[in-house]
């Protein structure tokens, strides 16, 4: 295989790895902290509401592509032995980190496609009535999901640097 082509792959990881992982970081150590100080409920939701939309498709083209360069990385390793092996130090870190990067993804899909409608609809309701109801519910709900999101994925890279070293 080329150089530049495994060149190419590992920078197009390394790109979505810092864009996906980054986002989660601004979002839950800078952006969420604040809105909390700052911004009233409804506010806060809005707000939310406003960076998750493109920050969703962003995230989803990301972990498409890391999708698809870690396998052509795992693929070119020499330390490479099977989908789910644990045959060597590397195998191990990997079958690792495979298995946080598909929690990472079920966790954003509960996000996207269960928690952030939910809060998009308390957000319509608290509007027409007034009635706060579940939003801060949902609020804390989705706040969760991101902090739990970012431990697995600084795991996610513990599991990384391992695999480096082996």
């Amino acid at each position: 295989m080329p150089v530049w082509v495994l060149t190419l792959v590992y920078w197009l990881h390394l790109l979505a790895t810092v864009v996906w992982i980054g986002s989660l970081v601004a979002l839950a150590l800078l952006v969420l902290p604040a809105a909390r100080r700052t911004l009233d409920l409804p506010a806060r939701a809005a707000l939310l509401e406003g960076i998750q939309r493109p920050l969703e498709s962003l995230g989803w083209f990301c972990l498409a592509i890391l999708l698809a360069t870690g396998m052509f990385q795992m693929s070119a390793s020499q330390n490479y032995t099977g989908l789910i092996s644990t045959a060597n130090r590397w195998s191990t870190a990997i079958l690792i980190k495979h298995l946080l990067f598909l929690t990472m993804v079920v966790i954003s899909g509960v996000q996207a496609w269960a928690v952030l409608p939910a809060l998009r609809r308390a957000v319509l309701r608290y509007r027409r009535s007034g009635e706060a109801g579940q939003l801060a519910d949902l609020q804390r709900r989705e706040a969760g999901l991101m902090h739990l999101n970012l431990i697995l994925a600084l795991l996610l890279l513990l599991a990384t640097a391992l695999a480096r070293v082996s």
